[in-house]
């Protein structure tokens, strides 16, 4: 459920897979057309990373910022995976900042001590992000628990934006069991 045809696929509805091939037991594949606050696949495609193996294959992927927000879900699994996400980027990266880094950081980190660096490090950067990230004029300030709290209050924000994205797309589902 739902079939798998594009009108409810456009609609914002996920279709699951389950693999059987040995090569792949256990992997699961979720098609999506519409991901909820993610850029249409147009931009995506646009923004992509490409890997590369040692064996000389190429995967193309979400790049990390869309990742990121594809990640801000209200499933409890989603958040650690996207701190760490952010994380590993600023600890790989931060002796070599970028400017679109430093945005993306002030934008997404979610560990209080990093955010606090960031902020403090790079303070005439803050105010440009601070107007879609107001938490951050508590960072500059080195407020940590003002900032844990934010925290918290953001994630809890976008935890309900997805509950109330999926309810009327759950309520399809409903109505298409019972049929």
């Amino acid at each position: 459920m739902p079939p798998f045809q594009v009108d409810y696929l456009l609609r914002g509805h996920a279709v699951h897979f389950r693999c059987h091939h040995p090569d792949a037991v256990g992997m699961r594949i979720d098609v999506m057309s519409v991901m909820r606050g993610v850029a249409l696949f147009d931009v995506l495609w646009a923004r992509r990373t490409t890997i590369q193996t040692t064996g000389g294959d190429e995967y193309d992927l979400l790049s990390l910022a869309d990742l990121v927000q594809a990640k801000k879900t209200q499933r409890d699994k989603d958040w650690p995976m996207l701190r760490r996400l952010v994380e590993a980027d600023y600890l790989r990266n931060r002796l070599q900042p970028t400017p679109d880094r430093l945005a993306f950081w002030l934008a997404q980190l979610r560990t209080p001590l990093l955010l606090l660096e960031v902020a403090v490090t790079h303070a005439d950067l803050v105010s440009a992000v601070a107007r879609a990230r107001p938490l951050l004029t508590f960072a500059v300030a080195g407020n940590q628990t003002a900032v844990e709290d934010a925290l918290a209050a953001e994630e809890a924000a976008e935890r309900d934006a997805d509950r109330s994205y999926w309810r009327p797309l759950r309520t399809e589902l409903e109505a298409l069991r019972h049929r």
